[in-house]
C-alpha cells in the first residue's frame, strides 16, 4: 500500500477542466476548474483546442496543488476521467493536433452515417459495438479530419499519426509522448472496438477508413498507463497516471451501482444514463447502446446506456441565449412565479435528438405558448426538459433490458437543483438519490486508480466511505404523471425529422 497521502483526480468535461486533491477518507480537499472555448465554425458543428485543454490540465493540476499546500510528492497518482466520443488526432514529432477536437455533440458527420446506414452497414457495427450508427461517436469524426485536413495524408503515410479520444491525447501529453493509451470504456464509444473480443476491430477500421496503427493501446481503467515525464508540470516528480476511464462509466462508479439494475443520470451538458448490467453484455436496441461500465484488473463489466444530448446545457442556452435571467439566484425566483409551466414545453433539440429517438435532424422547439406564457414558464419548460429526457431514457432501458430500476442515482450540476430532482422522481414512480458530492465523475475514476495502486485496499473500502445523500420521493398522483408525459410526447413529435413514405 503507498505511504503518499492524496489522489489527484482529472474531470476533462464539455465545458472546462477541473482538478481535485482527495485524501485517504474520500474528502475533496480543495479543487480548480478552468473553462475553456468551444467552437461552433457552422451550424451543428462543434470544436475544441486539444493544446488549452491539455494546458488547462496542468494550470488547474497546479492550482489545486498549490490551494492544498501539499508538495508534489504526496501525490499517490494521477487519475483521468474525460469527456467521451470527442475525436483527436495529432501529430507525433511536433507534439501538435492536425486539427481541432472534434466534440461528441458535433453533427458534420450525420450525412455520412446516414449513407453507411443506407449501405445496410448498421447491423454489423452494431453486433460489435453494441453502438449504433451516429455521428456522436469518434470514428467518423477522426474519418472527417484525414479526408479534410490538408496534407495529413502524406503525414499519414510517414507514419506521423495518432488518434485517440481526449484521454489518449492527455495521456500521450502527460508522459511527454511515451504511451498511447486508453482504457476500455473510451475505446468502446469509438465505433472501431469489439467489446466482446475486447480489441479493435480491423473489418470496422476499414468501414470507417482509419488505420488501426492509429490507435491506442486499450488497458483496464486501474492499469498504471504510465508515469508523467512533463517536466512543466511536476518537475522531475514522475507521478503513476492511472484510473482512466469515461465520465459516464466513472459516475455510474462514483455512484456506487456495483450491482445489476443499480442506476444513474449525470445531469451534465447532456445526460448519460446508466444501467450495470453485469459481466455479460446485453443487447440493446431502439436507442440504447451497451456499454463497458468499466475494466478492472482485465475483466469488464457491461452497462447499457441511453444518451440525451442536450440537457444543463438548455439552462445555459435560455440564460445566454434568450436572456431570461442572469443568475441561478434570479432562475430561482423566477421558478417561483410559476409553479408549473401549464403546458409549456421546450424540446432542447439543438444538436438533434439522442435516446429513445436518435433523430439527429429533428429540431429544438418551444410548444404550448398562450398569451399568459411569461419568461419564468419558458424557463420551467427549459428545466423539465432535462427530467422529461431522462424518463423516457428509465423506460426505454427497463422495457429493452426487462431489469426495473431500484433507484435512480443523480449526478453533475444540475442535480444540484432540488427542484428538477423532485421533478424527475415525481415523473419516474422511482426514488431519486443524490450524493452531496457533485463530482461523481472524478470520484469515480479516483476509486478506481486508489484501490489499483493500493491507496485504498479495496471496492469493499469505498463502500463503507461515509457519504450523506438526498433523497426525492414521488410526490403526484400517477394520473398527473400521465398528463405531464403525453404533453411533453406531442411536443418530441412535432420536431421529429418526417418519414419518407
Amino acid at each position: 500500500m503507498t505511504n503518499k497521502t492524496y489522489m489527484l483526480a482529472i474531470d476533462q468535461s464539455t465545458s472546462g477542466t477541473k482538478a481535485l486533491i482527495i485524501d485517504r477518507e474520500g474528502a475533496i480537499i480543495t479543487r480548480s476548474t478552468v473553462s475553456h472555448t468551444t467552437f461552433y465554425p457552422q451550424p451543428g458543428w462543434v470544436e475544441q483546442d486539444p493544446m488549452e485543454i491539455y494546458n488547462n490540465v496542468k494550470r488547474s493540476a497546479h492550482e489545486a496543488i498549490n490551494s492544498a499546500g501539499i508538495g508534489y510528492e504526496a501525490i499517490a497518482a494521477m487519475t483521468i476521467t474525460n469527456q467521451r466520443e470527442t475525436a483527436v488526432i495529432w501529430d507525433c514529432v511536433t507534439g501538435l493536433p492536425v486539427y481541432h477536437a472534434i466534440v461528441w455533440q458535433c453533427q458534420r458527420t450525420a450525412d455520412l452515417c446516414a449513407a453507411y446506414k443506407t449501405a445496410g452497414a448498421e447491423d454489423g457495427v452494431r453486433s460489435k459495438t453494441g453502438l449504433m450508427l451516429d455521428p456522436y461517436f469518434s470514428a467518423a469524426k477522426w474519418q472527417w479530419i484525414l479526408h479534410h485536413v490538408e496534407g495529413i495524408q502524406d503525414k499519414l503515410a510517414a507514419g506521423h499519426l495518432r488518434a485517440g479520444t481526449m484521454d489518449s491525447w492527455l495521456i500521450w501529453k502527460l508522459t511527454d509522448g511515451n504511451v498511447h493509451a486508453t482504457d476500455f470504456t473510451n475505446a468502446s464509444r469509438t465505433s472501431l472496438f469489439n467489446i466482446h473480443t475486447l480489441e479493435w476491430d480491423e473489418e470496422l477500421c476499414n468501414l470507417f477508413e482509419v488505420s488501426i496503427t492509429l490507435l491506442p493501446e486499450v488497458k483496464s481503467s486501474d492499469d498504471i498507463f504510465g508515469y508523467t515525464e512533463d517536466p512543466t508540470l511536476f518537475g522531475e516528480n514522475r507521478i503513476p497516471i492511472t484510473g482512466v476511464i469515461g465520465d459516464s462509466q466513472a459516475a455510474l462508479f462514483g455512484n456506487q451501482c456495483f450491482d445489476i439494475g443499480m442506476a444513474k443520470a449525470t445531469y451534465g451538458t447532456g445526460t448519460s444514463v446508466l444501467m450495470n448490467v453485469g459481466h455479460k453484455p446485453v443487447k440493446a436496441e431502439n436507442g440504447l447502446v451497451s456499454a463497458i461500465a468499466w475494466g478492472i484488473e482485465g475483466k469488464v463489466t457491461y452497462a447499457v446506456e441511453a444518451v440525451i444530448r442536450t440537457s444543463g446545457d438548455c439552462i445555459s442556452w435560455v440564460r445566454d441565449n434568450l436572456g431570461l435571467f442572469r443568475t441561478f439566484d434570479e432562475m430561482e425566483a423566477l421558478l417561483q412565479e410559476a409553479p408549473d409551466s401549464e403546458g409549456v414545453y421546450l424540446v432542447p433539440a439543438f444538436v438533434g435528438l439522442g435516446a429513445p429517438y436518435w433523430d439527429s435532424y429533428a429540431k429544438a422547439s418551444i410548444t404550448g405558448m398562450n398569451r399568459g406564457t411569461t419568461k419564468a414558464h419558458i424557463i420551467r419548460a427549459a428545466l423539465e426538459s432535462i427530467a422529461y429526457q431522462v424518463d423516457d431514457a428509465v423506460h426505454l432501458i427497463e422495457n429493452e433490458t426487462h431489469v426495473e430500476l431500484q433507484e435512480l442515482r443523480a449526478d453533475g450540476g444540475a442535480s444540484e437543483n432540488a427542484g428538477l430532482m423532485q421533478f424527475q422522481s415525481n415523473l419516474l414512480g422511482k426514488k431519486v438519490v443524490k450524493s452531496d458530492v457533485a463530482e461523481l465523475s472524478p470520484m469515480g475514476s479516483a476509486y478506481i486508480g486508489g484501490v489499483g495502486i493500493g491507496f485504498w485496499h479495496s471496492r469493499d473500502e469505498i463502500r463503507t466511505e461515509k457519504s450523506i445523500y438526498q433523497t426525492y420521493l414521488p410526490l403526484i398522483e400517477p394520473e398527473l404523471r400521465d398528463v405531464y408525459r403525453a404533453g411533453w410526447h406531442r411536443a418530441v413529435v412535432s420536431v421529429l425529422r418526417k418519414k419518407e413514405s
